[in-house]
């Protein structure tokens, strides 16, 4: 059966955003942008966890998204992190992201203020009726402080607008009632768990690993999507020592951006409360990074 988010299917990025001098570097933006096409990955996430989205001013972000789907040119998708604890300001971000030509807008759970589930849903609602984007709700409570129920996702697959859910819960059992309950299109929010999720029933991944070695990230993919398990067994042993690390040496996109610079690909420095991966964590990463075979 075809799933609601199913143009979203396979690999898509969440991209870092680099830092030149305290500013967004275009430049080596857009060399980033061609690496992932040249690659084969079907959608661009900017702005989300990985992009350092809650340092960035509003302004910032506004022209960051409008850089990628110009940069873009419709090649492939562009599903920008819209998102805010503020469902006004969610709402403006995603008309905006919506009027200069994004595919979809991924919006995470309303953070700090924790919700009541009625209140994830009205949220949610608001959004999908009052913009044309397909939403990818995004529930992450290791980050907002509260899950967003299976219960709550089932009542919000019923409108038209939503379509998918980045699954970042670390519950098989979650992610299991959503897809058995839903034709919502569930993507793995957790790289290590892109086969199991794919196995109950999910599409595909938004990947942090994917910024340095996304063709792998996709023939994973693409194997669980032939039903060959053994193929992609062997990927997801592959993939999973630097999947494991670009979580767990440090808070996401620590990692992830010093890998990038040891692999001649810097994508500039953090943005506080950002700091630099610290002595023990870079042994270790450049360890893994040999062990994978990228240096």
């Amino acid at each position: 059966m075809k799933t609601k988010g199913e143009a979203f299917a396979g690999l898509s990025v969440a991209m870092v955003t680099p830092f030149s001098d305290g500013e967004v570097d275009y430049k080596i933006f857009r060399e980033q942008i061609e690496f992932q096409i040249a690659a084969g990955t079907k959608c661009l996430v900017p702005v989300g966890t990985t992009g350092e989205s809650p340092t960035l001013s509003h302004d910032e972000q506004d022209r960051v998204v409008a850089f990628v789907v110009e940069a873009v040119a419709g090649r492939v998708k562009v599903m920008p992190g819209t998102g805010s604890n503020s469902t006004a300001e969610a709402l403006r971000l995603t008309k905006f992201a919506e009027k200069i030509g994004a595919d979809a807008a991924l919006q995470v759970a309303p953070y700090y203020n924790k919700p009541t589930q009625q209140g994830f849903y009205e949220h949610f609602k608001r959004l999908a009726e009052e913009t044309g984007l397909p939403q990818c709700i995004y529930n992450i409570p290791g980050r907002t402080g509260k899950n967003i129920e299976p219960e709550t996702i089932i009542r919000l697959a019923e409108l038209e607008n939503i379509a998918l859910v980045k699954e970042a819960t670390g519950s098989l059992d979650q992610a299991s009632q959503i897809i058995s309950s839903t034709n919502l299109t569930v993507l793995s929010g957790d790289d290590s768990l892109t086969l199991p999720l794919m196995a109950i029933g999910g599409r595909g991944v938004i990947s942090v690993v994917g910024n340095i070695v996304p063709k792998d990230m996709i023939a994973l993919v693409a194997a669980m999507d032939k039903g060959d398990l053994a193929e992609a067994q062997r990927w997801h042993r592959k993939l999973f020592p630097l999947c494991r690390d670009m979580l767990g040496l440090s808070t996401n996109p620590i990692p992830i951006k010093a890998a990038m610079k040891m692999l001649g690909r810097d994508p500039g420095e953090l943005r506080l409360p950002m700091t630099p991966l610290e002595d023990a964590g870079t042994t270790r990463l450049k360890k893994s990074l040999a062990e994978y075979g990228l240096l």
